[in-house]
């Protein structure tokens, strides 16, 4: 049974190196040689050079660079995007790979069906089935591209145990570093965003009450919760925008932001957790309420979540002058400033505030 992922290659047609078509042009537009000529000195056929002849430009032709930007010879089997768009896209997966967002063979192939979508390019009928690139198109890219290798993850629990290591945050600081040297910013420019789970039930904390009873008791909205995302981001001199917030509904509902902060903002999916179409949103949010722009760029750290990669999100974000750097796998417990030290007492706050104010009510 023929296995065409490693199907092999039978013919030499449309191997021509790139090089060897331009010098075979020139010889035809700048020495007059006819096209069979030339075709026979360089062993390309005759309609191969001529094809080549009609698409070459002239800025090529009279320039000096030896590769052309003009296409030669087949596009390789399920290749959908051009040389240059694959080219694109390899530096993207090892550019999201150096700042901790290494993307899987699955999260890679629904990234490439995306980006195909956006660029409004053809590409096969199962995409659009699946919402993704297929298998054998993923086989073919990664055998294209020698840079790019597929590793074996560790085990989580033995990478939660190791992630937190002298090379990814040595690693993280470089980068951190690179990136503040070029943008030249302030402490009020740099965000750190983190995303958290808030109960509609409120732990109390202890109380002094009377001796000798086995339980005691404080009153709570009810005794099992509805957990809400909260979405929030504060830059390094304790400046914040307004918090999003995610609710496990089907629809969002703008009374559902009754009592929020103003300027607050929040959307809704039956699980209640942040997903790609809402990180979007909360994209527009951060803009709006920063005023950040290409001429007035920021700095956003972020965990390496799945739904933080998006087409439309980085896209969003890269022509409002936000670069982004996400902290190393694993490490967000030693290194997200909102871990550390903000969310504990955030949630203590909340719940004591909430149980104060409904106090008077019962």
């Amino acid at each position: 049974m023929l296995n065409m992922r490693n199907r092999k290659r039978t013919t030499e047609r449309g191997k021509t190196p790139a090089h060897i078509m331009l010098r075979a042009a020139r010889e035809v537009k700048l020495n007059n040689k006819s096209i069979r000529g030339a075709g026979t000195d360089y062993d390309i056929p005759e309609r191969t050079l001529r094809r080549f002849l009609q698409k070459v430009t002239d800025e090529e032709l009279y320039g000096t660079n030896e590769l052309p930007t003009t296409a030669v010879g087949y596009i390789k089997n399920r290749q959908v995007f051009s040389d240059d768009q694959e080219k694109q896209l390899e530096e993207y997966i090892l550019k999201t790979a150096d700042v901790y967002f290494g993307l899987s063979p699955k999260q890679i192939r629904t990234f490439a069906y995306e980006w195909a979508v956006s660029l409004k390019i053809k590409f096969p009928d199962s995409w659009n089935t699946n919402k993704c690139a297929g298998q054998d198109w993923f086989t073919y890219f990664i055998k294209r591209h020698a840079g790019l290798s597929i590793r074996t993850p560790e085990a989580t629990s033995l990478a939660r145990a190791s992630g937190f290591n002298k090379h990814s945050v040595g690693n993280f600081f470089k980068n951190l570093k690179t990136v503040l040297h070029r943008l030249q910013i302030g402490p009020q420019d740099i965000y750190n965003m983190d995303e958290t789970g808030v109960t509609t039930v409120q732990k109390p904390d202890r109380i002094v009450a009377r001796r000798g009873f086995k339980q005691v008791g404080r009153i709570t909205s009810q005794e099992r919760g509805t957990l809400v995302t909260l979405a929030i981001a504060v830059n390094a001199i304790g400046n914040s925008i307004p918090p999003y917030f995610i609710f496990p509904r089907v629809n969002f509902r703008e009374h559902m932001l009754s009592g929020a902060p103003p300027g607050s903002a929040g959307a809704a999916n039956q699980s209640g957790w942040m997903k790609k179409e809402h990180f979007l949103h909360w994209c527009q949010h951060f803009v709006k309420h920063t005023g950040c722009s290409k001429e007035r760029p920021v700095l956003l750290l972020l965990d390496n979540h799945d739904s933080h990669l998006s087409i439309d999100s980085l896209d969003y974000l890269k022509e409002n002058g936000v670069t982004v750097l996400s902290f190393p796998p694993h490490c967000s417990h030693k290194l997200q400033p909102l871990d550390r030290s903000v969310k504990k007492k955030k949630i203590c706050k909340y719940s004591m505030r909430w149980l104060d104010n409904q106090s008077s009510r019962v």
